[in-house]
Parts: structure tokens; sequence; C-alpha cells
């Protein structure tokens, strides 16, 4: 049974624990020695590790992905937290609870997929609507979208994320579509709730979040329109503009070619559809940094993504 989360250890404690393996690097030291590297998780955060001693013993007790018993002692280095391992050793997953080691959303799963479901509702395209129908009638689809995170790490990066992001950006559309004239709202509705749709595959979520084969291979988007296009196969008569508008939102959703999309936005839609995506994942995981820092005055520590500090005072 854990005993205490990464974000509740300080420097200098002796820490007999569980945690997940989330990496293992054999390195070399200058005299020809080898030393190892590890990153240990829990569902709050994750905590650097270096073994020194016994590393011919401790190397092949456990690969990356396993829960691992750690005893060692915590100290900092270059202003952070890690930990100076003395034994490690694998531990079952029927001997540990899953929730301790992965994070999951506050909300209610069932509650935010209804709030969907209204949403799709209010679609007047008929052959728009129908393809919204075909995913949330799909049940094995639904359970893995309740269960998706939406990243690894930097934003929704958690059970649950990708459906929460979701219904976010599509109460943005709904927020935003009827304030600017020539915006289809169906067309950016419908990309809105599809354009992430590839993520439930692209990683592997039941004990920790990590990139799946195919996600690593072809990533989200690529598996998104496979996705589409067999959703769209199913819808008769489906027009052939509408659907390669739908691809091109879902292609183009990370704005850039260096952001990950094979083409920038270049409809109205697309260009809503990638800025709305950022505000939405931008301000959670700005949020969420903000929220873990425990820090005596009103500024967070360095945020290296955005380089920048943060401020999180308030007007008194």
């Amino acid at each position: 049974m854990k005993k205490k989360y990464v974000n509740q250890i300080q420097s200098g404690e002796i820490v007999d624990d569980v945690f997940i393996l989330s990496d293992k690097i054999l390195s070399q030291k200058k005299d020809g020695g080898h030393y190892l590297n590890f990153v240990f998780a829990d569902k709050t955060g994750n905590v650097k590790g270096v073994a020194w001693d016994q590393v011919d013993t401790i190397k092949d007790r456990a690969v990356k992905g396993d829960f691992v018993r750690v005893k060692g002692t915590i100290s900092e280095y270059r202003g952070a937290l890690q930990m100076i391992v003395k034994s490690l050793d694998a531990v079952g997953p029927d001997a540990v609870n899953a929730a301790d080691f992965i994070a999951a959303t506050s909300r209610n799963v069932d509650k935010m997929i209804a709030q969907l479901k209204d949403i799709v509702e209010t679609v007047q395209t008929g052959y728009l609507k129908e393809l919204l129908n075909r995913f949330f009638n799909d049940a094995q689809w639904v359970e893995k979208f309740k269960r998706a995170p939406a990243a690894k790490m930097m934003h929704h990066a958690y059970i649950g994320g990708l459906l929460e992001h979701t219904l976010s950006l599509a109460v943005l559309v709904n927020r935003v579509a009827d304030h600017y004239s020539g915006i289809d709202r169906d067309l950016l509705m419908t990309g809105a709730i599809l354009h992430d749709i590839g993520k439930i595959e692209e990683f592997e979520y039941s004990v920790r979040i990590d990139y799946s084969d195919a996600g690593r291979l072809v990533n989200h988007i690529v598996i998104g329109l496979e996705m589409l296009g067999e959703k769209i196969a199913q819808v008769e008569n489906f027009p052939e503009n509408a659907a390669l508008l739908l691809k091109h939102l879902i292609v183009s959703h990370h704005g850039a070619r260096e952001f990950g999309s094979p083409e920038p936005p270049k409809t109205l839609e697309g260009l809503l559809l990638n800025y709305l995506d950022e505000i939405d994942s931008k301000i959670n995981g700005i949020r969420e940094f903000m929220e873990s820092q425990d820090t005596d005055d009103n500024w967070t520590g360095y945020h290296k993504p955005m380089e920048r500090y943060f401020y999180k005072g308030r007007l008194k």
C-alpha cells in the first residue's frame, strides 16, 4: 500500500514506497563504471532517481512501466528533488491500487458525456449530426473516449482528460461561433468534438500515461483521420466536400507544421478551432502548474515550456 505521494516528498527524507518506473537509463561514469538514472511516478507527479551502487544487481530488477518498491534517500540536485536509490524491486499489479498512480478528472465523466450529447443535438446539419451520433452510439468507442487522457504531460494529462478538454472546447465554440460572420457553426462544432479522437489510441493509460506503439509510429492526427473515414463511410451520401473540410480541421488543428500539423489552417473554421484549442489547452496546463506551486510569494517557479514565471496574486 502506498504511504506517500511524490508531491509530499521532501529533501532529507528516507523513502520506502511504491512507484511506477517511468524511465530507466543505464549510463557510464568517467571511470568506465555504470550508474542508473530513473524517473519514478505516481498520480501527483514524478521524481528523478539515481543509483550509484549495486547497479548490476538493480538494473534487471524491473523494466519501464513496472510498479516498483524503492528504498532510498531524498536530496536536492540542481534545484530539484532526487532520490538516491539503495534498492529496487518489481511489485505485481495485483498488490497496488492503480488509482494511486494515474491521475483522473475530478468531474463526473457520465455527466460530461451527457452534456456533449446535448451539444450534438444542437447540430442542425443532418449528415454531421448522424456522423457524431455514429461515434456516440459506438459503446466501445465511448468507453475509451471517457477514459483517455488528452496528453502525456502538457494539459489534461489524466484519465478523462480528453473528454474534459473536448467538452470545454465545444462550449467555447458555442460561445464564439456566432460572433463572427462566415462561420459554419455545425462544421466547426463537429470538428471540435472530433479533433482529438485519435488520442484514444495514441496513449496507453491502464496504469500510467504513455504513448502506445500506434501513437509513436503514426500519432493521433493520422489515427483520427482513419476513425473519421470509417464513420463517414457509414453515413449515406455524406458530401465529399464536407468530408474534406472535416479532415482539414483534424489535420490543421495544431496550427503549424512545427507543432505537428501536416497543414496549417486554411479555413475560418480551421483558424478558430486552432486558437480555441490553444486557449483551452494552455489555460488548463498553466492553471495546473500554478496550483502545483507551493511558493510563499505571489509568483510561481519558472515555467520552462512558456519561458516565464506566472503571477498568482489577485486584486485586493
